[in-house]
């Protein structure tokens, strides 16, 4: 039997049954019975929340114009190390479902081509675009104009414009184009923050190379993070309007005909449509442009922290409230939030009054300030609330983890080791050369050996890993660990601070157990 047919019957059943027990009474004609229900029915029915269909002709009709085509030509050069076009990135190749870039039909990019200087690219890429002011500045995808050696802006009206590209950001995805024209149709800018899910949003673009064709649905979610590209400083709008190959750089509007995102990505297992589409916020971008008018390229804020999500076991074992915030687990080195003083096992909670509800609305939140400003971070430190005040560097000043020279000293004596009953876990003293590889000074970290908890192992601790801190307190020693251990007793969560040997530090959550 069919789920449908089922369905059928289920619904017949749920119907007849009330109203075959009304007819077993004397006193009650089936008309009754029918009547009763009817009443029933009406008397329960609650007031229309939405009504009517809304009608985007006139939109269309007003904001078209300032939509346009563009085509960007990719002649002989270099071609990029790592993967590109529009199936490229993390993910690619190991993943059913990712984020994709999308491209117009013509663009030909199967591969590297061999040159006479080496492997060259050659294709043209198509996309689409919205002009923002009269004379001529026009918006569109980062992606889209990528390596472009010639750009073309096609007009509504026909017209083909040689377009020069003032600036491009691959982060925030944005290129600003110029067009030598006057008095063009220029599209009314609307505010993103304000979008809420469930609003009317309108797409136009050249989805397939179809110019001007017109999409519409509602805003699925705001503040969405790309964990599959790197681009953790925008917040995604998501909808659910119909986005393809083409219509990449193209406006996404509200039903004023305000320009609220570019739209950019797809999540597709296939490539095209699958109802999930992401825009960039317009009040990201046009910070953006702002920037290159000035200077050509865009300048981010940053912290110089390592931050991480808050699980429901790490705010049992660090005494938070809830997992709301940022944890924070690694301060680099001469960084702005070390120079505030800023530790690791803090949580950001608030930037300069917004919260910090998971820990990638952050990144955004910092990147969109320009550096040298002062941001008042609101965190908790050991459970309790306390303000800080940063002086932003510059993202391009570098200040990430870098990798430690891997070269170890030669032999060194037996380092002393311990095992610990209830974490599950055995640890040894690191030895001058181990320090070394995973960048750590004297007196900093300890060695895990072995893993036979079922926590620890859940908490994907395993040998090699250093142990930087158990809960706040830094341990250098197999004797500190313990130390920091005493007390401790089975059902207990003790966030420990590990560290890979690439560089990357982050609390785990283990359970204290009699059985590991």
């Amino acid at each position: 039997m069919t789920h449908s047919v089922r369905n059928s019957l289920l619904g017949l059943f749920i119907l007849t049954a009330p109203l075959s027990a009304c007819a077993q009474q004397p006193s009650a004609s089936p008309q009754a019975a029918a009547a009763a229900v009817t009443g029933s029915i009406a008397q329960s029915s609650a007031p229309q929340i939405v009504t009517g269909l809304p009608d985007f002709t006139q939109l269309v009709s007003q904001v078209g114009p300032g939509v346009v085509n563009i085509e960007a030509k990719v002649g002989s050069r270099p071609a990029p190390r790592g993967p590109s076009g529009p199936d490229a990135g993390p993910g690619a190749d190991d993943m059913p479902e990712f984020f994709r870039r999308f491209f117009g039909p013509d663009f030909q990019m199967p591969g590297p081509q061999q040159g006479p200087r080496g492997p060259q690219r050659r294709g043209t890429s198509m996309g689409s675009g919205f002009i923002i002011s009269p004379d001529g500045y026009v918006l569109t995808n980062h992606h889209v104009v990528d390596g472009a050696d010639e750009v073309t802006v096609k007009l509504s009206d026909r017209r083909e414009l040689t377009a020069k590209v003032i600036g491009s950001d691959q982060q925030y995805d944005v290129a600003l184009l110029k067009v030598d024209a006057r008095n063009l149709p220029a599209i009314r800018l609307g505010d993103s923050d304000s979008l809420k899910p469930g609003q009317w949003v309108v797409a136009i673009g050249s989805p397939f190379g179809f110019d001007h064709s017109v999409t519409a649905g509602i805003v699925s979610a705001t503040g969405r993070s790309n964990p599959y590209a790197d681009q953790r400083y925008v917040p995604f709008i998501q909808t659910d309007v119909a986005i393809n190959q083409g219509n990449s750089g193209g406006p996404l509007l509200n039903t004023s005909g305000e320009v609220v995102g570019i739209n950019s990505q797809i999540f597709s297992a296939s490539g095209g449509y699958m109802g999930i589409s992401f825009a960039i916020p317009i009040d990201l971008a046009m910070g953006a442009v702002e920037q290159l008018k000035a200077t050509g390229k865009v300048s981010r804020g940053q912290l110089g922290v390592q931050v991480g999500p808050v699980t429901a076991d790490m705010a049992k074992g660090f005494g938070l409230p809830d997992t709301r915030g940022a944890l924070v687990n690694d301060v680099i080195g001469d960084s702005a939030a070390q120079k505030a003083g800023l530790e690791a096992g803090d949580v950001i909670r608030s930037v300069n009054g917004a919260e910090i509800v998971a820990s990638s609305d952050l990144p955004p939140r910092i990147g969109a300030m320009a550096p040298g400003s002062r941001v008042k971070l609101g965190i908790l430190r050991d459970g309790k609330p306390r303000d800080v005040t940063v002086t932003l560097s510059s993202l391009e000043e570098g200040g990430e983890v870098m990798a430690t020279d891997p070269e170890v000293a030669g032999a060194a004596p037996a380092p002393a080791r311990a095992e610990s009953a209830l974490l599950g876990i055995s640890v040894a003293e690191l030895d001058a050369g181990t320090r070394k590889q995973f960048g750590l000074k004297a007196g900093e970290g300890i060695r895990i050996t072995r893993v036979d908890g079922a926590s620890a192992a859940e908490a994907r601790l395993q040998p090699g890993l250093v142990i930087l801190q158990v809960g706040r307190k830094p341990v250098g020693s197999v004797a500190q660990f313990n130390q920091e251990l005493r007390g401790i007793k089975a059902g207990d969560v003790v966030m420990l601070l590990v560290r890979s040997g690439q560089g990357g530090s982050a609390f785990v959550a283990v359970t204290a157990s009699e059985g590991n």
